[in-house]
């Protein structure tokens, strides 16, 4: 137990795992990874490089944000008023806006431009307590465009401090050269599958399954391209109408099923029998003003598990708070606090196949945790527009303390 690089004390610990709640605790760490944790009043004796008083601060597991679109450029805001003055997001659509816009505005980005207005957006999720976030492809459509995006992501966790994971959305929308041609388009992203799995650019697949997307039939397409590589898939399921999405992406035992507003009993049942995550999305649904709530009470009861996620995209979710996302799925849908913060820790981490590493605050995993000066945990979800992180450690590293003592 000797050699400690990192010993935080004075803490009370909200594990994620099966430790739950250490109050008067502390947590050491050794070579990124977590070395001890528990009461304060069992530390072993060890030196550390460096020793720091929590202050009586919680600490939680680094949040993970699980579903992003965060690189891209331009926005939409324009789209934003016009829904507002009565146009639908399908009308948007189906007229040349939406997905397509922002596919403009990026092919037309460099490599460098791109990377240049993404960190702002990442920024804002690091200094509340993310230590990873998901960052998905689509607004290319193209394989070198679709490249592009990727190395962006990839770039980003070289110049944030922040764990990327990678997934490649090439059936995101039928871009205006394949206009009438969609299953075209499919033949050209199962090729562009392989290409860049080759270029190590892709973690997993995801696509989007909608009357405005592409048909269950179409995606199987890609599941079983995605498969034969060896990568995990993902899928923009029931968000708009319920195409039997889940149910599908359930048969290939996928990480997720996001969105899920119009999830069927049919498809819940195929995800609860599959282990596949509900990545719920309020910020989507608020911005859209939507009706239809997803089926919380019934996946609940089913046993599904349900992460949150911000959907950061600029058309239908620019949004850069996961604490926002917490507090609305709270509201909107009625998760419990203790639910939401479950939904940005272990079950996010399982949304991204990465539960054996992060999510959970437990020996031998990735010391990524963030302190908050808070009364107790369910305080996360309760203050809008409120940043309680008083520090984070990602790696082992400490890394900013935000908020004045």
């Amino acid at each position: 137990m000797n050699g400690w690089d990192l010993l935080i004390t004075n803490i009370h610990l909200a594990t994620q795992g099966q430790d739950g709640i250490i109050r008067d605790g502390a947590i050491a760490v050794r070579d990124g990874r977590i070395a001890w944790l528990g009461p304060q009043s069992e530390l072993p004796s060890s030196e550390a490089g460096a020793v720091r008083d929590g202050q009586g601060c919680w600490l939680t597991p680094g949040l993970v944000d699980c579903h992003t679109h965060i690189v891209h450029a331009g926005n939409r805001s324009d789209e934003f008023e016009a829904r507002l003055n009565g146009t639908t997001y399908e009308d948007i659509a189906r007229a040349g806006g939406g997905i397509a816009a922002t596919v403009h505005a990026t092919r037309a980005a460099s490599e460098e431009e791109l990377l240049r207005q993404s960190l702002p957006r990442i920024a804002s999720l690091l200094a509340e307590g993310v230590t990873t976030i998901e960052i998905k492809s689509g607004y290319g459509l193209d394989l070198a465009s679709e490249a592009k995006m990727l190395r962006v992501a990839r770039r980003v966790a070289q110049v944030l401090p922040v764990r990327v994971a990678t997934t490649f959305l090439g059936a995101h929308a039928l871009p205006p050269e394949y206009a009438g041609r969609a299953d075209a388009y499919i033949d050209l992203v199962c090729t562009m599958i392989p290409a860049l799995a080759a270029e190590g650019l892709i973690d997993a697949v995801d696509a989007f399954c909608e009357r405005i997307g592409f048909t269950a039939a179409q995606t199987e397409r890609v599941f079983a391209v995605a498969q034969r590589h060896g990568l995990p898939v993902k899928l923009h399921a029931e968000q708009l109408s319920d195409q039997d999405g889940a149910a599908l992406v359930a048969r290939y035992r996928g990480l997720s099923a996001d969105h899920l507003e119009h999830l069927t009993e049919e498809g819940m049942t195929a995800m609860a029998a599959s282990g596949t995550v509900a990545v719920l999305l309020p910020g989507a649904y608020y911005f859209l003003r939507d009706t239809t709530p997803p089926p919380v009470a019934a996946l609940r009861a089913a046993g599904v598990p349900m992460a949150v996620a911000t959907d950061c995209n600029p058309g239908t979710s620019p949004l850069t708070s996961l604490l926002l996302a917490m507090n609305m799925a709270c509201t909107l849908w009625r998760l419990t606090p203790e639910e939401a913060l479950a939904g940005t820790t272990i079950h996010a981490a399982r949304a991204l196949g990465l539960q054996d590493e992060i999510g959970s605050l437990a020996t031998g995993k990735r010391a990524d945790f963030a302190l908050w000066r808070i009364e107790r945990p369910a305080d996360l979800c309760y203050a809008m527009g409120f940043n309680p992180c008083a520090g984070v450690v990602n790696g082992g590293v400490w890394r900013h303390a935000v908020v004045p003592a």
